[in-house]
């Protein structure tokens, strides 16, 4: 975009060259109007193209042989015209140049193509999921291409470019004509045959519409469809829409689209390998590592570095409970030897040995029983007599009065 003010004014050659590079951007179009002022100079034609609706009209040029196919043409004529816009800079003026010239009449041909596409499609010939995918790396390359043609330059050179070892089996033949139809679906049926073909591209440069038919042809289509080996189609620029376009496994706008569709690009592919490579190794070193820092773990673990410790720490443990169970043995004995004592104190003050052993004696008749009362005894009576140290034996001598 031209960047102007009042104060810095863009030159009458830089709005110029500006429109003229903007305008060389445009690719060439189809236009329809009506064809007047036809004015036939030295190899040259040039026209004026009036729109059929408004008061608006173009002009247009085009070579003798352009015009040729279609004169003498009446007045007003009605046609469709492939033409590019031109800017002469110069001057300041635009044009078209046409390219090709036709009489609306084609459309009538154009209906009975389309009739043809809405039967194929209800068939289910241009349906997704019958299109077969390419191989990823073709052992051969099957070409259908126009003799010395430039598509068969820009499929192979750019297909080698990408993968030097790749093998084409070629097949040249008509590719516009009475005899395209007969030599493209020979060649292709010859192809189709090969087993060492794997993938077969169908190309040809850009032309007329009437240049496409060929591609168009029903009969050629339902080869096509009938293939088992995939199919790539490559036929004139990418507005150009033949049948088998829609009918081939995939379509290559240009024929170099084609090469690059078919084999992969070698640069690409070792890049990728060794993109896995280094990602697989990396892999299984951190996978090595995991598992060295296992090892060294388990490694280092007591009961590894020093098995008996399994057993060691174990016998402390016995040898600590064992400690705890003697002297709880011990001190519950202590407490029991303790207690008992007290028991034994308590009985003993409490027995007749301990009276005894204060000096006191028990004196029992004969029949056991204990003399208390004196007077309850008589004279000869046996008595014992028990002493803290033993018993003696005595005899009541004279009872008491």
């Amino acid at each position: 975009m031209l960047e102007t003010s009042a104060e810095s004014p863009a030159p009458v050659r830089v709005l110029s060259e500006a429109l003229k590079d903007y305008l060389d951007r445009l690719g060439p179009i189809w236009i329809e109007g009506e064809l007047s002022e036809i004015n036939e100079r030295t190899g040259m034609a040039f026209m004026r193209l009036r729109d059929t609706s408004v008061d608006m009209s173009v002009s247009v040029m085009c070579h003798r042989t352009v015009l040729a196919p279609v004169s003498p043409l009446p007045p007003n004529a009605r046609v469709v015209i492939f033409a590019k816009v031109s800017y002469y800079t110069k001057s300041g003026t635009l044009t078209l140049s046409a390219k090709e010239i036709r009489q609306v009449g084609v459309g009538e041909l154009l209906a009975r193509l389309e009739a043809l596409k809405q039967l194929l499609a209800s068939e289910g010939l241009f349906a997704q999921e019958r299109k077969k995918p390419l191989p990823l790396l073709p052992r051969r390359v099957g070409l259908i291409c126009g003799r010395n043609s430039a598509a068969e330059k820009d499929v192979v050179e750019n297909a080698k470019r990408r993968w030097p070892a790749v093998e084409f089996e070629i097949r040249e033949v008509a590719v516009q004509g009475a005899a395209a139809v007969v030599e493209v679906s020979a060649a292709l049926a010859e192809l189709e045959a090969d087993p060492q073909v794997d993938v077969i591209i169908i190309t040809r440069g850009g032309g007329s519409f009437e240049d496409l038919l060929a591609f168009s042809d029903e009969g050629l289509v339902r080869l096509a469809a009938s293939c088992n080996t995939p199919i790539v189609s490559a036929i004139g620029h990418e507005q150009d829409a033949p049948l088998l376009d829609l009918v081939a496994d995939v379509r290559a706008s240009t024929p170099t689209d084609a090469a690059k569709k078919v084999v992969p690009d070698i640069a690409e592919e070792i890049a990728m390998i060794k993109q896995l490579r280094d990602r697989s190794r990396r892999t299984i070193t951190t996978m090595l590592d995991l598992e060295f820092q296992t090892i060294t773990s388990l490694r280092n673990r007591p009961v590894l570095k020093e098995p008996m410790v399994l057993v060691t720490s174990r016998l402390e443990i016995i040898q600590s409970l064992r400690a705890r169970s003697h002297k709880s043995a011990t001190h519950a004995m202590a407490l029991a030897r303790e207690e008992l004592a007290q028991i034994t104190a308590r009985v003993r003050s409490l027995s007749p040995q301990a009276t005894l052993d204060r000096g006191y004696a028990v004196v029992q008749r004969s029949d056991g029983s204990i003399a208390r009362d004196p007077h309850s005894l008589t004279a000869g009576e046996k008595l014992r007599i028990r002493l803290a140290g033993g018993e003696v034996a005595a005899q009541v001598s004279q009872p008491r009065e």
